[in-house]
């Protein structure tokens, strides 16, 4: 990774500039053909920093593997993915490799959304926040709704912007946000092989982790470390689990403890005190309190109805 480069691009132009393109028609928002751009990647991996919102629906060939972040990737379906401003991503291509890309892009720099509820709604769309190998698949029929938005907001800035271009293209944009997010629901659903092993792992990594006996000392499991160990993004990791079980990470990782909690409390005579200290509370008041909001018992009285 030596030769590891990393470009980090403030504006529109800058990114047209840098990618072989002419001029954008409209400074702050611009719809990019793949086919026409020039390929940065060169032989080894290119880091990326955007001062701006990437969305893109991409198909790429090639003749050697391409990595995203830490994972081969396969672009041969149209995968929508989505970069926020200051995200770091990069990718990979092997040395001397053919490529060959479809698809577009929509640049959207945050000025553009200044003084309008979408600049502060944006934040509310999670799978800006997703990896890009946590990418959106999408249908033929999905690709083509995608498609269709896509060539309205092409449509309106390229006809002469008068004081309706900036509110229509956005809600273009909202259409596009809100569409996204209906299909990574789908997604959620209907990729159930991925999701269960997920799911399965997910199971694995907080029993063990409650088995062990150095709680005291590594503390309560976060959302983090757990998106870590399962090699995904916390918000995906959080999207996925609301969907397919009901309940997020975080209340994932406070059933496990309740269930351990319960075990304990039911199987020795140690005190709540010392329950709460061996699984990693520093303080018995906010493991009683967890566990009352979890049961609805406090922890001694659900010791008492097991005598």
């Amino acid at each position: 990774m030596g030769n590891t480069k990393t470009y980090r691009i403030k504006t529109v132009s800058e990114y047209h500039r840098l990618r072989g393109l002419p001029q954008p028609e409209h400074p702050l928002i611009s719809v990019v053909d793949y086919a026409s751009m020039k390929n940065t990647t060169e032989n080894n991996s290119t880091n990326w920093v955007l001062d701006f919102y990437l969305i893109a629906l991409k198909r790429i060939s090639s003749d050697k593997k391409i990595r995203y972040g830490q994972q081969e990737y396969d672009f041969d379906e149209g995968v929508l993915f989505f970069i926020s401003p200051n995200q770091v991503f990069n990718i990979s291509v092997s040395e001397n490799a053919t490529i060959k890309q479809s698809g577009w892009l929509l640049l959207i720099h945050p000025d553009f959304l200044w003084n309008m509820p979408l600049a502060k709604n944006i934040k509310q769309y999670d799978y800006f926040d997703y990896s890009a190998n946590e990418a959106l698949f999408l249908s033929k029929k999905e690709e083509a709704t995608i498609n269709g938005i896509i060539r309205n907001i092409q449509q309106e800035y390229h006809s002469n912007i008068d004081k309706f271009s900036q509110s229509i293209i956005i809600s273009h944009v909202e259409a596009l946000l809100n569409y996204s997010e209906r299909f990574y629901q789908r997604q959620f659903i209907t990729r159930k092989i991925d999701n269960h092993k997920i799911l399965s792992r997910l199971e694995d990594l907080l029993t063990n982790y409650f088995n062990n006996d150095d709680l005291i000392n590594k503390g309560l499991p976060t959302v983090q470390y757990v998106a870590q160990t399962l090699n995904v993004s916390a918000k995906y990791l959080s999207s996925l689990l609301r969907v397919v079980s009901g309940q997020n990470t975080q209340q994932h990782i406070h059933n496990k403890l309740i269930d351990k909690a319960k075990e304990k409390l039911s199987t020795t005579s140690l005190s709540v005190g010392e329950i709460a200290y061996e699984l990693g509370f520093e303080h018995s008041q906010s493991f009683s309190k967890l566990f009352k909001a979890k049961t609805n018992l406090s922890p001694l009285e659900f010791r008492q109805s097991f005598n």
